[in-house]
This record gives structure tokens, sequence and C-alpha cells, in this order.
């Protein structure tokens, strides 16, 4: 089956749309990619809700990367699959006009009220216009994936039946960069028990991520063998600085370019994943702790139910939004380099088997091959838009 991988996503800054067209491709698909990356990210899009004025500058953006993707799209074979990409709200509609006969997978990773919502832009007129914007994304497609059991239950009931889980993952990078395991680990394991614990965080400081918890544990870890680096700024980058400036031993990075990301995250001990409360929060297993996993970290996160479900014992659990468990987490893996190191092995052997591209793919090719695509061309979105 030909896919051509379709939308103005950035598969640099998000690499989900890059594991699932890998995924096909490992299951024997030809994968094609009709791009036009629209150059901005979730929270440039997220800084034009708090600020109208700035939509006819994305009109106008988009209308210039459409003509791109429409001049690319009549050059290329037809494809028997349409994927669009991550952020595909608007996207979705273009795909559905210029490919009538073609059935379409939306990749649903974040809905834009959902989103809006968790950032404290929501509320009147705006989240309506944000709910029809996610309807209509979703209405355009024959097949929507999404992340997790929660976020599919978040669906509006017509759409639950043509959506289908498909897990974030890992990039073959993250995998690449995990160092070697030792062969003799109980002597390593006492070569580095005086060596301070390793610890690192990057992200967008979304209230999500629950950095200003993160922010607070390390103010509690100030003396200890623990050395922290937190990677990334955003909305709450402020209040975590603020709250985290007892310690010193805290490193501030505000960017690293995404392909030298995982060999940083590999060179710690600790990847740290999200603590967030809010009703988003609880219903994501986020990227980093893929990556993490996959770069050969011992994985510390908030213990909620998707989380749990995917990672199992491979994971430190601690409630979200709790510095106090979070500072206590760290101190104890800081004290006990055999937990640890079973920690990352743990962690390591999860992602291995369960967080490359061609595993987390799996539910999308068996729901595909049960919908006979590309027979699917017949179905449901097709006949509703066209």
């Amino acid at each position: 089956m030909r896919v051509t991988v379709f939308g103005t996503y950035d598969a640099t800054a998000h690499p989900r749309v890059a594991i699932i067209a890998q995924g096909l491709r490992e299951h024997g698909h030809e994968v094609q990619e009709c791009n036009a990356p629209l150059g901005l990210d979730t929270a440039a899009r997220v800084k034009i809700l708090a600020q109208p004025w700035r939509v006819p500058v994305l009109l106008g953006t988009l209308a210039r990367r459409w003509l791109a993707l429409i001049r690319t799209a009549r050059r290329q074979p037809r494809p028997d699959l349409v994927l669009v990409g991550y952020l595909g709200h608007f996207d979705v509609r273009l795909a559905r006009r210029l490919f009538r006969r073609t059935p379409i997978v939306l990749d649903h990773l974040i809905g834009a009220s959902d989103t809006a919502r968790d950032r404290q832009l929501s509320g009147g007129i705006r989240q309506v216009l944000l709910r029809a914007i996610d309807s209509g994304a979703l209405r355009s497609a024959d097949l929507v994936a999404v992340d997790t059991e929660e976020h599919l239950d978040t669906l509006p009931p017509e759409y639950r039946d043509r959506a289908v889980v498909v897990p974030v993952g890992a990039p073959q990078a993250w995998f690449d960069a995990a160092p070697e395991a030792d062969s003799t680990s109980e002597e390593a394991a006492a070569d580095h028990s005086s060596d301070p614990l390793r610890v690192l965080f990057f992200g967008l400081y979304t209230p999500l991520q629950g950095a200003a918890v993160i922010g607070r544990a390390l103010a509690r870890l100030a003396g200890s063998p623990i050395e922290a680096t937190m990677v990334g700024k955003g909305q709450d980058g402020p209040e975590t600085r603020e709250a985290a400036a007892a310690n010193p031993s805290v490193r501030w990075l505000d960017w690293v370019a995404s392909d030298e990301l995982p060999a940083l995250v590999a060179a710690h001990d600790v990847c740290l994943g999200i603590f967030g409360t809010g009703p988003k929060a609880l219903r994501v297993v986020p990227n980093k702790v893929f990556q993490g996993a996959a770069a050969g970290c011992a994985i510390v996160t908030s213990d909620t139910a998707p989380q749990r479900r995917m990672l199992g014992d491979a994971a430190v659990f601690v409630p979200a939004g709790d510095p106090e468990a979070l500072a206590e987490a760290l101190l104890g893996l800081a004290g006990d380099r055999a937990a640890l190191d079973r920690a990352r092995a743990a962690a390591r052997r999860l992602a291995l088997s369960s967080f490359s591209a061609e595993q987390v793919v799996r539910p999308l090719v068996k729901r595909l091959d049960e919908l006979g695509a590309p027979a699917a061309a017949a179905g449901i979105a097709a006949s509703e838009i066209a």
C-alpha cells in the first residue's frame, strides 16, 4: 500500500508522525511525504488564541503552505492511504478535498479545545469555536489515531468507533543514544556509588507538565547528591525557576537542538516525566517517558492510569502535584545505586520491547487490515464530505 504523509507538520519538533510513518514502512508499506511545515509550534498557535488579531498572519502562512502541498500532491503518485500529521486540524480538510476517494487517517494527538483548556485560554465563544474546529477535523477523517484510551474516551461518541489508540513511542535516535549495558553491573554500581544522581527534565513548561512541581522538589533537594538539568522554556518557566532558586545545583538550558537532545538525555540517570494535576495531565503518556526509557534512563513520573498502564513496573511513580514525594523518590534513587540500575534496565527493556516505531504502529496496521484499506475509500468521511 502506498501511503502519503500529508500536512504542515514539523517532524523535527514533533516526531510523532515520523514514528508512525517509519512504523508503516517497517510493516512493508511504501511511504511518501507531502509536507510543508507551517513554522508555528503548539506554543505559537496557543499564543494566537490569546491574541486573535494574529489570526490573519496564521491564515496567510497557512495559505502559502497549502499551495505548496497542492503542488507536491499533484506531482506524486496517487496514494492508497493518506496520513495527516499532528496539529492537522485544518490540513485534514484540505486532504479531504485533494484525495476525495482515498481513506484518510488523522493523527489527533491533541485537540484544539483540550489544549486551550490546559493552557487556561478556554471559555466563551473561543471554546465553542475550538470545539467546532475539532469536530470538523474529526468529521473529515475515516480513521482517527489517538495516544491513550483516556483520549479516545474524550472524543464525541459518534467518532469513537473509528478511532484507534497508537502510543507515542520513540524515534530510533533515542534508542541509538542509550549507553551500552555494562557486563559487570555490580562492579559498575560500586564504581559510581559516590557519583551524584543526574536528573533531567525537558519540555515546554506547560501546566500539563507540572514543571513548577519539579522546581519545588528541587528546592527540597538543595545540598543533596543530586544534579538536575532543566531544558526548555515556556508558560510556567519563571515560576519553576523561582521555586527552585534555593538549589544552586540546577543547570538551566533554554534550548537544545532536537538532534542533540537524545545524547544529552542519555548522559543522565533519570528522565522526569510529567507531574501536572489537570484533566489533560491525567489522560496522557508524554513523549519524554518513551524517549527517556529508550535512551536508557530511569523514569520518574506521576502515578496516573495511562502512565501506569503503559509503563507498568518500569517506572518510579509519585502522586501528581506532590513535590515532597518527588524529592523523596529522587533521594531514594540517589542513595541506592542498585535500585537505580534496576530502574534504568527495566525502562530500557520495556522500550526495546514496546516503544519502537514498528511496535507502536501495530494497532493502526491491524485496524487498516480490518477495514480492508485501500478498499476503505468508500468509507465514512468520503461519503459525508464529498
